[in-house]
């Protein structure tokens, strides 16, 4: 195939959705000892030797990338039968399982997760500790801008300076030239408010002024010497880092994940008083079920869509920790 043409075709697939395919291919072939390409009969066979150890959202997924690989390769799709539909019909009935969802990371926690970096990055600035001033700040403005705009870890680690623009006393706005809601890669402006406490933008601001970013990703690596990454973080790497700073604060860190700033906003926004429209068109979600995974069960959809409050009222935070092991890398 020509190479621009397989260059087009490998962007029009996201990074996320290539790999997890090419991990479905190989579980089916080196994993199972599968052949390729399969028949119907051979998939039904796959399926039935999972029913009772992989969830059949992950059995659904396994479907897809050999549907794809095999329409890519010019062969029937085995996966579309209707003993293949049966079966998978059969193990959702006699094999459910609930779906692992991560802890909503609530106001209250996020305010005492904020304290403490504070709390760590004020000490490390009267001790001339650079490295560690830079993580907390670092650390700091991505709980922050995560959880009001509710943004995925790619999304975090996908931001540029340059298409981030402040209006100080206002907001911010972030454009992503694209994201897994952005089918068309047309590209999304995200604004982010500015708020008296807890605010994402006084925290952005204060990242790149003492990070000294003026181009390039927003959220970097940073090595024990204190030097920036001139690459952006890697997704994977945000869980780390956020459990990393929830322990520092004294919190339960394996309960949560990087869906938990997600799934917190849309818990918050719930319990404001925001709509299932309003929530919807905020974080990007095409449908409702898409919403209703992310807000916590105790949380419903009452009222109208109420405003941002510049004064954030917030319950006031427990005692701050002492501070323990300071933010990671």
């Amino acid at each position: 195939m020509n190479q621009k043409v397989e260059r087009y075709l490998q962007a029009s697939t996201r990074v996320n959705t290539r790999r997890s395919y090419q991990q479905a291919i190989e579980h089916f072939e080196v994993g199972w000892g599968g052949f390729l390409p399969a028949t119907s009969d051979a998939i039904v066979r796959y399926l039935v030797d999972h029913a009772g150890t992989l969830a059949s959202s992950t059995l659904k997924l396994r479907l897809a990338a050999l549907a794809q690989w095999h329409v890519s390769q010019g062969f029937p799709d085995p996966t579309k039968t209707p003993l293949v539909r049966q079966v998978l019909k059969g193990i959702r009935t006699l094999h459910p399982k609930p779906e692992k969802q991560a802890e909503p990371l609530q106001l209250r926690e996020l305010e005492q997760c904020v304290a403490w970096l504070e709390h760590v990055g004020e000490q490390a600035r009267a001790e001339s500790d650079l490295t560690c001033l830079l993580r907390c700040w670092r650390d700091r403005a991505l709980l922050l801008i995560g959880f009001w705009r509710a943004f995925r870890s790619d999304e975090l680690c996908r931001l540029q300076v340059e298409h981030i623009q402040l209006r100080p006393g206002e907001g911010m706005q972030l454009f992503l030239p694209w994201s897994k809601g952005d089918r068309d890669n047309q590209g999304q402006t995200y604004q982010a408010p500015a708020l008296a406490r807890l605010c994402p933008v006084q925290a952005y601001s204060d990242w790149i002024s003492v990070a000294g970013i003026a181009r390039g990703p927003v959220f970097r690596g940073i090595d024990r010497w204190g030097h920036l990454s001139e690459q952006g973080l890697h997704p994977h790497s945000v869980i780390p880092l956020l459990r990393s700073v929830l322990q520092g604060a004294g919190l339960p860190a394996e309960l949560y994940s990087s869906h938990s700033l997600r799934r917190g906003f849309a818990t918050w926004a719930t319990r404001s008083g925001w709509d299932q429209k309003a929530l919807m068109g905020y974080v990007g979600w095409r449908d409702a079920k898409s919403a209703l995974r992310y807000v916590d069960s105790t949380g419903v959809f009452p009222g109208q869509l109420r405003p941002f409050s510049p004064s954030l009222d917030v319950e006031a935070v427990p005692g701050l920790p002492s501070p323990g092991a300071r933010p990671g890398s």
